[in-house]
């Protein structure tokens, strides 16, 4: 099985790229729906999260509130950082859970983990190639704004928390330029799996 991570930055494209590889016929684990899922009430991470960060991130259902808890950690790295020692060791597992029950049916498939911080954890380098789903910063913030109703001034405030498109770029194997129409993304989104397909397995 070929191993593909899948990365990008804030509104970048990297889940469209990511679905139309789904629709190709690769196996999609989304890390972030992952992260969701370990917060859920009976999620691995749950209760070492409430303990951690305190009753006030829970909402009237006892269900973790994550823009309450996003309030308390993106302003804080050193809070961030803890956040992430709770919740990345279970994302892991359970990412490394489906990409074995999917080896052991599709022995020869390709499986795409697609994760916003692969480059700066440095998790692409367990995985077989990088694609990074990249356009222009102004183009980040355009979508952010127009996607999560939010002003330019959060939008920049959150994209100067993470690395840069540019960075990444440094790492990948393949660029996917989302800044055309949607249709020119998954022409190259084929291109690129055409190649991933041609490598021996």
């Amino acid at each position: 099985m070929l191993r593909v991570a899948l990365t990008g930055g804030l509104a970048s494209g990297k889940s469209f790229v990511g679905k139309t590889l789904e629709h190709l016929g690769c196996c999609l684990v989304q890390a972030d729906l992952l992260g969701h899922q370990v917060l859920e009430p009976g999620g691995e991470a749950y209760s070492q999260v409430v303990e951690e960060f305190g009753p006030l991130i829970l909402d009237n259902e006892n269900r973790i509130d994550r823009r309450a808890l996003a309030k308390i950690v993106f302003s804080k790295p050193d809070r961030l950082a803890v956040l992430n020692a709770l919740v990345h060791p279970h994302v892991r597992a359970r990412t490394e859970q489906v990409l074995a029950d999917f080896a052991a049916r599709h022995p020869r498939g390709i499986a795409v983990v697609e994760a916003a911080i692969h480059v700066e954890t440095g998790g692409y380098r367990n995985f077989d190639k990088l694609i990074l789903a990249w356009c222009s910063r102004e183009q980040q913030i355009a979508r952010a704004m127009h996607r999560d109703h939010a002003t330019r001034e959060e939008v920049e405030a959150r994209l100067s928390r993470q690395m840069s498109l540019e960075e990444k770029r440094k790492h990948a194997h393949y660029v996917i330029d989302t800044s055309g129409s949607k249709e020119d993304t998954v022409r190259q989104t084929e291109e690129v799996y055409r190649e991933l397909r041609s490598i021996e397995q």
